[in-house]
């Protein structure tokens, strides 16, 4: 078995893939903490396996060629060094290196692949036609000027050729049409930051009264102030709210645990410090317009000093307290005996298993994707990705309740991002079959009893945005199903508890769980048995109704009400109450033998949400993708998703106003994407420190086939048994082709080796140096 620290405690864990996004600069995001990213390595066990028979052996993945290119994937290191290196010699664009750029220089963000039309790739996939032509999508950060932005821009075809490489404003993918700009509020986060130094400076003596710290830009400093995400703003002004809290002392990422109730309110707008103001003070619910006003009342009879959260045991994440019961005995571990059952084309990052194939893609903001997804050769789903994270919360401070995190912005790929570098996660993608801890069939009669395994296969990644992780598993049934599950895990994000019951408990000294809805928004574009797809509800409706066999007396009983979505504007919709609906995407030109249209069934697997807040204050036009569990819309290359990573910059005009995919198109056989939201309303308690654990943060869906096939195919399992018996007697033993031959294990358990961990490998890319990568984990800023 080879087992990472991302998949600890995974059976027959193939890592497939390094995560590789080609980054070339920092956008300088306002840090949600001082956080340290955790690192992912991986070194294969030492465990030792011996085996009598030959074909006992633990063996990776089979080895496979793909059938077609991965057209998704990432840019190579020579395709990215290249762009970045043309790039810089484009004299309009007035580039600086990212080492040597100040606020007031121009700097590429981002290198990556443009993810190529759904209409050029089937071309090649379905018709013959030639693997569409690859594109570098890149952002650059406009900060030599008074009004800075980011601009996304298109640069290709690639390979860079001198005389056909051209670069050009992206804009058709977004709603907002300004070649390709948005406004960005943190070209100045560093000179915003000494400002509330220098406001903190000002009531040095009150923070070290109060909590025997202070929070002025030095090295020994033991406070820390940061706050709201998206700034606010409204009427033309930019305007954050900044709370102080206790900086760790130890290696612990607890920080979002020590709020310390002190709010600070600035008018940051434009890009003049000088026009800056400082605009009051919060302190147990009341408010001080001036610096005078606040220390003239701290210093008055009477005025009430709050404790302060300081950090402990409580906050840590290693063992505490007696060891369980026969704990330390080593746990239950899952072997598969004849090696793994899936298989791998890792250069085109292509995997199937049993009926079942997909390719792998990445990108910064969203982390994983699949394509092609296959099942029985036809294609089941052409995408099927996470679009956007939101984390909005509430409290009675304005911290708590200016804050709405996109995480996008931050990024699913790599946390982090530092000069004309590309940084790869080593072994951040798991493959692995698991058996479940249930059959997937069982039955019993008075001759006999079957009963079949449940085996399905995981591609699982995790990743850290900040005090967060996110664990997303994409599964693979023996009946055809597909889940997609989301956990999460890590820091909460904390509130002081003063005057904050209405926003959650109090879950220690001064602390108060925050509560906040987590909404994740995933796009699963089906194609059911060809492009042309319905989304059908099929309803169980209460009804009284008279049958001619029921003597005239009506019977109160239910029945099947069923509906097609016509357009988009009926195309936004709750799952029901008592779970009444089904949701099916169908193909109406293609019907089984006995007239039922086939198609797939969407379902909850375990709670969804959708946002509880109405017309965000924070957000506004941000997530307009946040308010339904269900939203389908007709299919356009110029709309391939939900969101874009600087939606915050703008929140009334964003790049991308989820809100316009609906224009009333009719979504009757067309083709469909259905935008699906997953998440938690999370009030935490007390069981949520030191970590939120991944048993309660869940949130999953399911895609069943639906008279898609004319019996279960998990019948053609050899994993099955059936035992025939009569008269107190076994008749029978059918084990349906199990492999016969015995695996003798001598097993001797162990752990991961996980010395040899060096952290992310980051090569340069500008000049560009592949044979020279050093090794990397750094804070997200």
């Amino acid at each position: 078995m080879r087992i990472s620290p991302a998949c600890l405690s995974l059976p027959s864990c193939l890592l497939l893939v390094s995560l590789a996004v080609d980054v070339v600069a920092s956008p300088n995001p306002l840090p949600k903490s001082r956080w340290v990213r955790q690192g992912r390595g991986r070194k294969p066990s030492t465990h030792n396996l011996q085996t009598r028979d030959a074909e006992c052996v633990e063996n990776n993945a089979t080895h496979i060629a793909a059938p077609f290119q991965n057209v998704w994937d990432e840019l190579s290191n020579v395709e990215a060094a290249s762009v970045v290196q043309w790039l810089f010699q484009q004299p309009e664009l007035n580039l600086t290196v990212s080492d040597d750029a100040g606020p007031w220089d121009n700097t590429i963000q981002l290198v990556e692949l443009m993810r190529p039309n759904k209409t050029d790739v089937l071309q090649y996939l379905d018709h013959s036609g030639s693997p569409p032509a690859r594109y570098a999508h890149a952002v650059l950060a406009h900060r030599a000027s008074e009004e800075p932005y980011y601009a996304d821009i298109l640069v290709g075809p690639l390979p860079v050729k001198n005389g056909t490489t051209t670069w050009e404003p992206l804009e058709y993918p977004y709603t907002r049409k300004t070649l390709g700009r948005v406004r960005t509020l943190d070209a100045d986060t560093e000179l915003q930051q000494e400002w509330l130094y220098n406001i903190s400076a000002t009531i040095a003596d009150i923070t070290l009264d109060l909590w025997n710290g202070t929070a002025l830009g030095l090295d020994n400093d033991t406070l820390d102030i940061w706050g709201i995400d998206p700034y606010w703003q409204d009427d033309g002004h930019i305007v954050r709210w900044d709370g102080f809290w206790g900086i760790p002392t130890d290696k612990f990422d607890m920080e979002t645990l020590l709020p310390l109730g002190l709010y600070i309110k600035s008018d940051v707008t434009g890009r003049d410090p000088s026009k800056w103001k400082h605009e009051g003070w919060l302190y147990n619910d009341i408010y001080y317009e001036t610096t005078e006003e606040f220390r003239k009342a701290y210093y008055s009879p009477g005025f009430v000093k709050l404790g302060a959260n300081i950090e402990g045991a409580w906050g840590q994440t290693g063992r505490e307290g007696p060891v369980l019961p026969q704990d330390a005995n080593y746990p239950p571990v899952a072997v598969a005996p004849s090696g793994a059952r899936y298989s791998v084309d890792t250069e085109r990052k292509y995997v199937t298993w049993m009926d079942f194939s997909f390719y792998v893609s990445f990108s910064r903001d969203t982390g994983v994707s699949l394509y092609d997804i296959r099942y029985k050769g036809q294609r089941v789903l052409y995408e099927l990705g996470l679009q956007e994270a939101l984390a909005h919360y509430a409290g009675n401070d304005p911290v708590q309740s200016g804050t709405s995190y996109l995480d996008s912005y931050y990024g699913f790929g790599p946390s982090f991002y530092v000069s004309e570098t590309t940084h790869t996660h080593v072994d951040s993608i798991c493959l692995f079959e698991f058996d479940a801890d249930f059959p997937i069939q069982r039955h019993s009669t008075s001759w006999y009893v079957s009963n079949t395994k449940n085996v399905y296969f995981t591609l699982r990644s995790v990743s850290t945005v900040g005090n967060y992780d996110y664990m997303f598993s994409y599964s693979f049934y023996l009946d055809g199903s597909i889940g997609v599950e989301v956990r999460a895990s890590g820091y909460i994000q904390s509130a002081y508890f003063a005057n904050n019951h209405d926003y959650g408990y109090h879950i220690h000294d001064f602390l108060s769980g925050s509560m906040h809805d987590h909404v994740l928004n995933f796009k699963a574009d089906f194609d059911i048995l060809g492009l042309n797809n319905t989304v059908e509800l099929m309803k169980q409706v209460p009804v009284t109704k008279n049958y001619p066999w029921s003597g005239g007396k009506a019977r109160n009983t239910m029945m099947l009400k069923r509906s097609i979505v016509e357009n988009e504007d009926v195309g936004r919709f709750n799952w029901d109450a008592n779970s009444a609906t089904q949701v099916r995407v169908v193909n109406m030109d293609e019907r089984n033998k006995y007239g039922e249209y086939r198609g797939y069934r969407i379902l909850p697997a375990t709670g969804t949400v959708h946002l509880t807040v109405k017309d965000s204050s924070n957000l506004v036009n941000a997530a307009q993708w946040a308010g339904y569990d269900v939203q389908v819309t007709k299919q356009h290359d110029y709309e391939p998703r939900a969101a874009h990573s600087y939606n915050t910059q703008d929140v009334f005009d964003p790049p991308i106003n989820f809100n316009e995919f609906f224009n009333s198109e009719n979504i009757t056989q067309t083709d469909l994407v259905l935008w699906l939201n997953l998440g938690m309303h999370h009030i935490p308690h007390t069981g949520d420190l030191p970590n939120t654990v991944f048993t309660t943060a869940h949130s999953g869906v399911q895609f069943m086939p639906l008279n898609y096939l004319l019996g279960d195919p998990s019948r053609q399992s050899s994993n099955q048994v059936r035992i025939d018996y009569s008269d107190g007697n076994v008749t029978a033993v059918d084990l349906f082709g199990q492999h016969a031959g015995s695996c003798d294990l001598d097993f001797t358990p162990g752990t991961a080796d996980l010395w040899n961990y060096h952290g992310d490998v980051v090569v340069r890319k500008f000049p560009y140096d592949p044979n020279d990568p050093f090794y990397e984990t750094d804070s997200i800023f």
